[in-house]
């Protein structure tokens, strides 16, 4: 029951980066494929009936890490609530943005949300590359599971560190790369155009930087790490090849491929170090294991129920919504 439920708060926390992963792409990208008002509108247009219901797998992967990890979630919670807190407002202000870029008739107006829906966008994503980079290094737990230290420096600490800084960067190439997918699958004209360059682009980067990580970790004995960087730069070649040419087929298998690496990557780090769901940097001993933070047997079997009815009905929701708004954003004026 344990690892089911495991499996199933990984599968929220997938679901969350990669649907939200676009919309976060899209919004930071809005103000600079988008050459006009007209073109940033449309970008904007294509996140339009989703973000929102996006969201919902936030509040669902923290909810169901809550009442499946009880434990796990007070300590990740404890040590970074901070970061936490910035994300949430991050959200808010994403949110503002979207909702009230056309309340205005004002082109100013327009620019000044563009401009905080982009900042807010950016700013939650490499919040959370770093935060997920603290999941896999872990945090200052002592021997009661407890986050050690107290004040600013234990809930930013973890987050200002070389690699929490390539986990952030790591994570703002992905959205950019996601976004850019889904802009040149969704619109048509220029923008299409720009974003299948983007994409084309920043695919080819990434396979070559997967390449160099092969050959740098290989010789030190990392061969899984190696054959994971390996098929990840196969991937991000086949998309960079798949958005050469416009055309609705390429482009929604190279959509695919991306939402499959960011997926990929999601899963990689909450399964990194196995059943340690978060490692103490003080002891390994005291790190928190999926045994040692999930809740009772009979809290289990409760939530079961709960989620046997509520989580297939937020699929299907989300699949309809989808299915309903499949069209094209048109970024291309007509002329009279």
């Amino acid at each position: 029951m344990v690892t089911v439920w495991y499996g199933l708060v990984v599968l929220c926390w997938v679901l969350y980066f990669v649907l939200e992963g676009f919309d976060f792409g899209v919004g930071l990208l809005s103000p600079l494929l988008g050459r006009d008002e007209h073109e940033r509108a449309a970008a904007v247009r294509t996140i339009g009936p989703f973000w929102d219901g996006n969201e919902v797998w936030l509040v669902a992967a923290i909810g169901v890490t809550f009442a499946a990890f009880p434990g796990w979630y007070a300590a990740l919670l404890s040590g970074l609530y901070l970061p936490m807190v910035a994300i949430l407002l991050l959200l808010a202000g994403r949110g503002v943005a979207l909702e009230f870029r056309g309340k205005h008739d004002d082109p100013r107006w327009r620019r000044r949300c563009d401009a905080v829906l982009a900042g807010c966008s950016a700013g939650v994503v490499l919040l959370w590359g770093a935060v997920l980079t603290a999941f896999v290094r872990g945090l200052a737990l002592g021997a009661d599971g407890e986050v050690v230290g107290g004040g600013l420096r234990r809930t930013v600490a973890p987050l200002l560190t070389p690699v929490a800084g390539l986990g952030a960067l790591l994570a703002l190439g992905m959205a950019v790369l996601l976004g850019a997918a889904f802009l040149a699958l969704r619109t048509t004209g220029p923008l299409r155009a720009r974003a299948g360059r983007l994409t084309r682009h920043v695919a080819a980067g990434g396979a070559v930087a997967g390449i160099v990580a092969a050959v740098v970790v290989a010789p030190a004995g990392a061969a899984v790490t190696a054959v994971v960087a390996l098929a990840v730069a196969g991937a991000l070649t086949g998309i960079a090849v798949l958005a050469r040419r416009p055309a609705a087929g390429r482009e929604a298998l190279a959509f695919g491929l991306t939402t499959a690496v960011v997926a990929a990557a999601v899963v990689a780090a909450l399964t990194a170090n196995g059943s340690v769901v978060l490692p103490s940097t003080l002891n390994p001993a005291w790190s928190l294991t999926m045994d040692g933070a999930a809740a009772t047997d009979s809290a289990l079997r409760i939530i079961s129920v709960a989620g046997l009815v509520v989580l297939p009905g937020v699929l299907v929701y989300q699949a309809w919504s989808y299915r309903v708004f499949r069209q094209r954003v048109a970024s291309d004026r007509i002329t009279t």
